[in-house]
């Protein structure tokens, strides 16, 4: 019989995979001078809806796979990441939104991916020159983190 799969021992082994690739690549050095992330401006003219970001958090958005979030319903949170319950509280939107962009501007070692850059590294044929969120669905998450006060 098989055993269950422990999700957070998943989570664990993709982050030190994820660690030990990123230091076998060479990485460029960083940007002189200031990045002013205030001025990360929306990605759509619409209004990201709350509700939808928490379903593509939980899904689509893999978030739950490295932060733990307030939401209950789903099982497995992962422990990678920081916990995500009142960072509304703690990040501006155009904070929220670089992270997920492209958090790298922010910390050039974080394992955390760009979920809104088409010139990924490494990727299936398939997805080469996609995004993984949608410019409505980053500003769906954008405004879902936003809630959590």
């Amino acid at each position: 019989m098989l055993k269950p799969i422990s999700w957070g021992a998943v989570t664990v082994a993709l982050a030190m995979t994820w660690a030990a690739q990123s230091q076998a690549l060479p990485k460029k050095p960083p940007e002189r001078g200031y990045f002013d992330v205030s001025r990360m401006a929306p990605l759509t003219d619409q209004k990201g809806d709350p509700a939808n970001g928490r379903k593509v958090a939980a899904g689509k958005g893999l978030c739950l796979s490295c932060h733990t979030m307030p939401i209950p319903e789903e099982a497995d949170h992962g422990d990678v990441g920081p916990d995500l319950a009142g960072v509304g509280s703690r990040l501006q939107p155009p904070e929220l939104r670089m992270r997920i962009v492209d958090p790298k501007v922010l910390n050039p070692d974080t394992p955390m991916p760009s979920f809104y850059k088409k010139d990924l590294n490494r990727v299936m044929k398939k997805w080469e020159g996609q995004t993984v969120l949608t410019a409505q669905e980053v500003e769906d998450v954008v405004a879902y983190l936003g809630t959590l006060k």
